[in-house]
């Protein structure tokens, strides 16, 4: 009886024992649960927070957009129809039978009809209108506005996008709003990626199960069961890690993204941040950046095979890249096309006939940063005088500029076409020339045009600000300017001497100039010595001004760098670049008064307010008078000296005024002058600096005709100002008559002309000289 009791005791005391031990593991457990549960929503909060960062503050770094000059159209402007339909093309409007819409155009001889893009220019917005352009070979002759045929007096086409400063990460985006987006492109990512977008969560469990039938029966991965709201996840916020937990992870955060944000809120995001190709080390980056590199034009313009076919690249942009891989991208975009026909988004008389369109991709990405690399080089540089290098890259500014597009393909052409002749002609290695040209108007120093090199387009060095060469004879007109701004010592009839020079230099070296061809020519007259170019005469001249006062006119004229005061700087042992010659001879262009070269003629901010506008500045550089003597004698080196050549490359009437450049050993090809509104330098080398053996006038000089020829230019006409007074001098440089033999009309700073007079007494006086001319 005891032994049962102890036995029943002991049971009772084992059951409540394990009814405590069962009681102690549901605590754990409810423990752990707990702690999961906190866990999980603290991971959730995290999550949140990590969305709710990303997607509320700024979601991406806008590069700063570069905009080339409007092209202004009224009756009577020098813009012929060769020109205008250029514009056009590189402005991306596209030519069509019948004009339907913005960004189109057509033509039916010398009319043009046009309708343009609203745009938002530094001044105001414009509104897109439709216009008739009546332009001949000549300029444009009438513009009347198609709705009412009421004439227009002045219009602007857009700016071509022609550059972006984009993020140090190097990716570009042309940002978009949801209602930017067309239908046809929503449409399309709807039949092909996300077909329940607009029902499910962020997560759609059908077609995840679908997906993972689909692989199971395949033995592969063949589908993805991806929402675009997971997309956006993983490209957005995630890294492309390849993991269940980086799975989970998009998952959960899909799910936060769907019930924070809108349908419309998510698409937008989706567009501006879907990866669309490469761009050499640029990333592509969203569908409205995507529509300028693939079609070159905006998003909101394309049709609808193009739309399927930036849709088609989101299962793999590289492995559907239309130009590399043209019949993979066809095949995927009819599919994409199909599925828009199947899910009642399009006719099937729509998809037949999109699917019977080509491509129609753009020979080569409309690079919004390097369509003209070297120029936004420039832009880029000008820039950080006055802005931080971060707002440059990330504020989206709107950067308006003084490119000409039109000049600007003509200044490359000139480059590559001539100097292809010239390798060709004297037996080069083909491409071992190169060169760099800069175009910029006469008076207001702005930068039209600027050539880097032969692959005018492709980035690289750029030779036209960072070519630092010795500059030759073109530092001569310094010379000859810092003589006649003395007129009480020097005039353009004044006797030099073309002498020999024998110098020593510190360090024990001899230094013997000589003249090109060895010659000596004794005394002559200073304009005939700068005509033609005589080294050692403009040695003597430059030794008797001092070379402190010669190195002081370069700094007036322009010249930024350090000058060194040795002797062979009279033959130009000055390194410089041809933008640093571009601003001595627009300082010479602009009568004496310097407008320092600028390509920027104003800044926005992202929202349209100016920040800057950069003003002109004008400063007297020299003496007026005495630049018009030396430009008068500059159109005589391009009428009969060293530029002669120029009579037979240039258009007959067109005036110039220039000089030509060669350095020791023909290493360095060099022209440089101006019209009447043009300033323009070419110059030739080899980038290895071997010698070229071509000469200034050999060279640099046919890509300068070449490309001045091939654009409107204004004659030179020289005005003489109020001091200025012609009489007439005789070879000896003393006062002659008109009638005398070898007496030329000479222009003086007024008291400066000869004291000495010939014997010569037949005098009509200039009047008469004047009337004989007008005859």
């Amino acid at each position: 009886m005891a032994s049962r009791k102890k036995t029943r005791g002991g049971r009772r005391r084992k059951a409540r024992k394990g009814r405590a031990g069962n009681r102690s593991g549901w605590r754990v457990i409810l423990g752990l649960l707990v702690l999961v549960v906190l866990l999980g929503g603290a991971y959730s909060l995290y999550l949140a927070k990590t969305v709710r960062v990303k997607f509320e503050g700024k979601r991406w770094a806008v590069p700063a957009q570069i905009f080339a000059r409007p092209l202004e159209l009224y009756a009577g402007a020098d813009v012929s129809g060769a020109q205008l339909k250029e514009e056009l093309r590189f402005l991306g409007y596209r030519e069509v039978a019948s004009v339907s819409g913005p960004a189109q155009w057509s033509q039916q001889g010398g009319r043009f009809t046009i309708q343009t893009r609203e745009f938002v220019f530094w001044d105001g917005a414009e509104p897109g209108q439709a216009v008739v352009v009546r332009a001949s070979a000549t300029g444009v002759d009438s513009i009347r506005r198609m709705r009412d045929r009421r004439e227009v007096d002045l219009m602007r086409l857009e700016p071509a996008l022609v550059g972006s400063i984009y993020p140090a990460h190097n990716e570009d985006r042309v940002l978009v709003q949801r209602a930017e987006l067309p239908d046809h492109l929503v449409n399309g990512l709807l039949a092909v990626e996300d077909r329940r977008f607009f029902e499910h969560a962020g997560v759609d469990l059908r077609s995840v199960g679908r997906a993972l039938w689909a692989n199971l029966r395949a033995g592969k991965t063949v589908q993805g069961g991806s929402t675009l709201t997971q997309q956006l996840v993983k490209n957005f916020i995630l890294t492309p890690e390849r993991s269940l937990w980086r799975k989970a992870n998009e998952a959960l955060m899909a799910l936060i993204v769907d019930a924070r944000y809108s349908k419309d809120e998510i698409l937008e995001a989706y567009a501006n941040e879907i990866f669309l190709g490469q761009d050499g080390e640029r990333a592509i980056h969203g569908f409205g950046l995507g529509a300028y590199f693939y079609f070159a034009r905006p998003l909101a313009e394309l049709r609808l095979h193009e739309a399927a076919l930036l849709v088609a690249l989101v299962r793999g942009a590289s492995y559907y890249n239309p130009r590399r891989n043209p019949e993979r991208a066809l095949q995927r975009r009819n599919l994409v096309i199909e599925q828009m026909s199947a899910q009642g988004f399009i006719t099937q008389e729509e998809a037949a006939q999109a699917q019977q369109q080509p491509l129609g991709v753009s020979a080569r990405g409309a690079s919004l940063g390097q369509r003209v690399p070297a120029f936004v080089d420039l832009v880029r540089r000008q820039l950080r005088r006055d802005y931080r290098e971060e707002d440059l890259t990330s504020e989206g500014l709107r950067i308006f500029t003084t490119l000409d597009p039109w000049v600007q393909q003509k200044a490359a052409a000139a480059l590559d076409k001539r100097l292809t002749r010239i390798e060709t002609a004297r037996g080069l290695e083909k491409g071992s020339l190169q060169g760099a040209l800069v175009v910029a108007a006469a008076q207001n120093g702005e930068v039209q045009a600027l050539v880097g090199g032969r692959e005018a387009d492709l980035p690289g060095f750029n030779r036209a600000l960072d070519a630092i060469r010795p500059i030759g004879s073109l530092i001569k007109p310094a010379v000859y300017l810092t003589a006649l701004s003395n007129p009480d010592r020097y005039t353009l009839s004044t006797p030099i001497e073309d002498k020999p020079v024998d110098m020593k230099l510190p360090g024990g070296q001899r230094w013997q100039p000589h003249n090109y061809d060895r010659k000596l020519y004794g005394e002559v007259a200073l304009h005939e010595a700068l005509a033609r170019s005589l080294n050692l005469a403009t040695v003597n001249l430059g030794l008797q001004l001092g070379l402190k006062p010669v190195i002081a006119t370069l700094h007036a004229l322009g010249v930024n760098r350090d000058i060194d005061a040795f002797p062979s700087l009279l033959l130009g042992a000055l390194s410089l670049s041809p933008l640093d010659v571009a601003q001595i001879y627009q300082s010479l262009a602009a009568g004496g008064f310097r407008s320092p070269l600028r390509a920027i003629r104003a800044v926005l901010d992202a929202g349209q307010q100016p920040l800057q506008r950069y003003p002109l500045t004008v400063t007297e550089a020299a003496d007026p008078a005495a630049v018009f003597l030396l430009n008068r004698n500059l159109v005589e080196v391009a009428e009969s000296g060293t530029a002669a050549a120029l009579r037979k490359l240039l258009p007959g009437g067109l005036q110039v005024a220039g000089k030509t450049g060669t350095t020791n050993d023909l290493r360095d090809s060099w022209f440089a002058g101006f019209s009447a509104d043009r300033v323009a330098v070419a110059w030739v080398g080899r980038d290895d600096n071997a010698p070229t053996g071509l000469t200034g006038a050999q060279g640099a000089l046919p890509v300068w005709a070449d490309l001045m020829r091939s654009i409107d230019n204004l004659s030179l006409q020289l005005t003489p100002p109020s001091e200025i007074e012609y009489h007439w001098v005789d070879r000896s440089g003393r006062l002659s008559a008109q009638g005398c033999e070898g007496a030329v009309a000479f222009p003086y700073i007024a008291g400066s002309q000869p004291a000495q007079r010939s014997d010569c007494t037949d005098q009509q006086g200039l009047g008469g000289f004047l009337r004989d001319l007008l005859k």
